[in-house]
């Protein structure tokens, strides 16, 4: 969705255009599962081989740019073994799933990661539809990453998928990580989580 003027208005819900920066804050060698990666990709675009972009939709990977591996699969049942990733990353990822799918994706994000891993989550602030007519909630954004600006969208179906920076943050309480920032911006929210170390 790169172009927003004849947003049908009578369906669709849609948010101003919201900037996202997206630090590289990432170590050179780490492996990094990009849960819902494809689209734009923009993890990918960013540390390339380094990226594992996992999508339950084969066309969103094709249609994504080269650079990371590209796996189909299920964010809630990850086809990867315990502890095997260095960092994690949702780039406007959870506005998909179901709020009653979230937490298993919390605790599969969980398994995969090693101790001492960090989860990166970026998404929208999505309110209740309450008696609005729109079945679609739009939020057009402009990812700011290293050295480029990406013009892109996301649009789900808006029943049973609002959240808030708090409701998220609580699900990954719950799975066991550690919320060690959270930062809401215009209409958007960026969680840092932190799997400890075992005890």
């Amino acid at each position: 969705m790169e172009d927003h003027p004849r947003l049908d208005s009578e369906r669709m819900f849609a948010l101003d255009q919201q900037a996202v920066r997206v630090e590289d804050t990432f170590v050179d060698g780490d492996l990094i599962l990009d849960l819902g990666g494809g689209g734009e990709g923009v993890l990918g675009q960013i540390r390339g081989r380094q990226v594992v972009a996992l999508d339950i939709r084969r066309d969103e990977l094709e249609e994504s740019p080269p650079g990371p591996i590209k796996i189909v699969g299920d964010a809630k049942a990850l086809p990867f073994l315990d502890e095997s990733f260095d960092a994690a990353t949702a780039f406007f990822f959870l506005m998909y799933v179901p709020n009653q799918d979230r937490a298993v994706v919390f605790a599969e994000a969980f398994r995969i990661l090693k101790p001492g891993a960090k989860l990166h989550v970026w998404d929208a602030i999505i309110p209740p539809r309450g008696d609005r007519p729109q079945q679609m909630f739009v939020v057009p954004v402009q990812a700011e990453i290293p050295g480029k600006v990406i013009l892109t969208g996301y649009g789900t179906r808006w029943d049973g998928k609002e959240m808030s920076a708090n409701s998220i943050a609580n699900l990954a309480a719950e799975a066991g990580f550690t919320v060690l920032e959270k930062t809401e911006r215009g209409e958007t929210f960026h969680l840092i989580l932190f799997r400890k170390q075992a005890s």
